[in-house]
């Protein structure tokens, strides 16, 4: 049988200690494969030209190059490399940046180490994830927001009472796994709803699912 083929990982943080200890436990898992490390924003843009990683662990505060402006140039440049930002900052200005900026993901740094594998695989996937806690503020954001600014404009299709149910999910954090527990359908049944629902908002993810489908005010 063909090997496992694993997931490039670049680390960028500019603590070395914290750097080591991500890498000693990443490497525990057989599927990921730690391609290099750098210590700003800057230095994380050579890297990924020189070493090509899928996922990219990026911190937020860095000197030369915050992780928010990095991660907008890498999505100019490189889109097809998936930012997951890995930070100890929680506040709400930092998650909407790294979102902004073009971050799959956001999680912070005492997230549950299952948390962060699930994380790192899921944005290797092309999926979002965001941490439960995250999730209900950006959530929460948005619905200001929407209560503010209504949108006026609606769908082409609209969405159907199961994927506004998934959507609803989705937007508080749900991996397609645990939407199909709770719902009790099978998993590939909520990918294809997922993707479904990607398609009518004509969005590329799930973070922007969520955020689009507040400013419709369809949540």
């Amino acid at each position: 049988m063909p090997a496992q083929e694993k997931i490039r990982i670049l680390l960028v943080d500019d603590q070395n200690m914290f750097r080591a200890g991500m890498r000693l436990l990443l490497s525990s898992q057989t599927d990921f494969e730690i391609v290099g490390e750098a210590v700003d924003g800057e230095d994380a843009i050579a890297k990924v030209n020189a070493l090509k990683p899928q996922v990219v662990l990026m911190d937020l505060r860095m000197p030369v190059l915050d992780g928010a402006a990095a991660t907008r140039r890498l999505k100019a440049t490189h889109p097809e490399v998936r930012v997951l930002v890995l930070t100890t900052f929680d506040e709400d200005a930092a998650i909407f940046d790294g979102l902004r900026a073009g971050a799959i993901g956001y999680l912070l740094k005492d997230a549950p180490t299952d948390k962060l594998y699930e994380a790192i695989r899921a944005a290797a996937r092309g999926e979002s994830f965001l941490q439960p806690s995250v999730a209900a503020r950006v959530v929460a954001e948005f619905a200001r927001l929407s209560e503010q600014s209504p949108a006026a404009a609606g769908l082409a299709e609209p969405l159907s009472p199961r994927e506004v149910e998934i959507l609803r999910l989705l937007a508080n954090g749900a991996t397609n796994r645990e939407i199909a527990n709770q719902l009790i359908l099978a998993e590939g049944t909520v990918k294809n709803h997922v993707t479904n629902i990607l398609t009518k908002l004509d969005v590329s993810d799930r973070t922007r699912a969520a955020i689009k489908a507040r400013e419709l005010g369809l949540l």
